[in-house]
């Protein structure tokens, strides 16, 4: 028998689902189904390829009722939020309605001579290794535009959420997509790594952590692989002294904690300004003081346990060495807090950029917040990282706004908004939150290479 995955839940630290684990010959028989189909794929038209792939997403979204409770079961997300169909129906359907223009030829000119046009051609077989914090709604930003573009796929899914790849597949083969053409696949990461040294692939989207990222760089060095990756953030809000403080206290506590802040994007350092910063902290304290932190099961909770319990400990340490640093703790904690998974949502205020909490990506429900006397400080206070994936801007302002966002090191600017992927926007990121973009036009680039052509009429 070969390496066992296993999910273990994170409400009681029960075995909740395992499967093998495909070995290396095995694996290779996959990526070698795929590739032997994809070029039958690539050759359906692309309206059929669209209609497929939207009956797909729809066939996902008839599971919705058996989904929520067993994500909760994998990875704690309480059940009262509804799961992700919505943003995952969002960001797939989007990619279907630009596809066509998207993949348009790039016409370059034409006369009684010559004829010059761009190709947009799939790369053949791509490989989408999805993370366990927002299982579905990840994979599809690849995985339909992908399928869409004429490649084959396969999808691996984290341990923690082990089935979500499962089930993506067979909504997607009961649809009409060819069994062949999207696979999911059980590996571990020697056999990842020896995949992609072997050139098993011709693009991997990675999302993931920072050492996840490297890995998968290393294991695909002088391959010549096409990687995308979506790492690690550090993301911060700032509220200017015009913003509506209600709102941004709502949006941002709610950027800070929703998912146990267990999120790519979510906020996990806050600047705001000097006159409204001790209204600011009362509120926010307020709002987290009011979660019921529980079973994810449970229709009242607000904040279930955090998906791993290597994970609390990580955000613990972090908070205790802050604490011991110097930092105030500002809510009471929770008498569900149980020292394991189940941890307490907390915000700290005196906090600095020597702390880990504000430095290093902490992925759970605390968030630092800290004083600035304006736009000079908090540019500095946010580019002061090693991370860029998205920056959240309060301001009445649209022109200040925009000049502060051009000057911040990161993928994407917020304005009056955090923790959202608009499917029309690309999303990227810079420094050590990775490389590429997914969604967007620029998504379909990403997916597909250029390959030119220059045809003349006569000799």
């Amino acid at each position: 028998m070969g390496h066992i995955l296993r999910c273990i839940s994170p409400i009681d630290g029960s075995v909740f689902a395992e499967r093998e684990a495909l070995s290396p010959e095995a694996a290779r028989q996959a990526a070698d189904r795929a590739r032997a189909a994809q070029a039958e794929w690539a050759a359906r038209p692309l309206r059929e390829r669209i209609d497929l792939v939207r009956a797909g997403i729809a066939a996902v979204g008839a599971m919705n009722d058996e989904l929520v409770p067993e994500l909760a079961q994998m990875m704690g997300r309480p059940v009262r939020y509804g799961g992700e169909f919505g943003g995952f129906e969002e960001r797939g359907n989007h990619m279907a309605t630009i596809a066509e223009e998207a993949l348009a030829d790039i016409a370059v000119g034409e006369d009684a001579t010559v004829k010059r046009y761009i190709k947009r051609i799939p790369h053949g077989v791509v490989l989408v290794v999805a993370p366990w914090n927002y299982p579905y709604m990840t994979a599809i930003n690849t995985v339909a535009p992908a399928l869409i573009a004429g490649n084959s796929v396969l999808l691996k899914h984290a341990t923690q959420t082990l089935l979500a790849g499962e089930r993506m597949a067979r909504a997607f083969h009961s649809a009409g997509v060819p069994e062949a053409v999207f696979q999911n696949v059980f590996l571990d990461h020697a056999t990842t790594s020896t995949l992609l040294a072997d050139r098993a692939f011709d693009f991997v989207n990675f999302t993931g952590s920072v050492d996840g990222g490297r890995a998968m760089e290393q294991a695909a060095a002088g391959t010549f692989t096409g990687l995308g990756l979506e790492l690690g953030g550090k993301d911060p809000g700032y509220v200017m002294e015009d913003a509506d403080l209600d709102a941004a206290v709502a949006a941002l506590i709610d950027g800070a904690m929703f998912n146990s802040g267990q999120c790519c994007c979510g906020i996990e350092r806050i600047y705001v300004h000097e006159s409204l910063y001790e209204a600011f902290v009362d509120k926010a304290v307020a709002i987290v003081e009011g979660y019921k932190l529980g079973n994810p099961l449970a229709a009242d909770t607000d904040i279930g346990p955090m998906a791993n319990i290597r994970f609390a400990r990580e955000v613990r340490s972090q908070i205790d060495e802050a604490l011991a640093a110097g930092a105030r703790a500002h809510v009471t904690q929770k008498p569900e807090d149980d020292g394991g998974t189940y941890l307490s949502p907390q915000i700290l205020t005196e906090v600095t950029h020597d702390m880990r909490v504000m430095r290093e990506e902490t992925f759970g429900p605390v968030v630092g917040i800290m004083k600035v006397s304006g736009d000079e400080e908090a540019i500095r206070l946010m580019n002061d990282s090693r991370f860029g994936l998205t920056a959240s801007l309060w301001t009445a302002d649209i022109a200040r706004a925009q000049r502060v966002g051009d000057r911040v090191e990161t993928g994407t600017v917020f304005m009056n908004r955090a923790d959202y992927l608009d499917p029309g926007l690309c999303w990227t990121g810079c420094k050590e939150s990775g490389r590429g973009g997914g969604l967007s036009v620029i998504g379909y680039h990403n997916l597909t290479r250029p390959k030119s052509y220059y045809l003349k009429k006569t000799t």
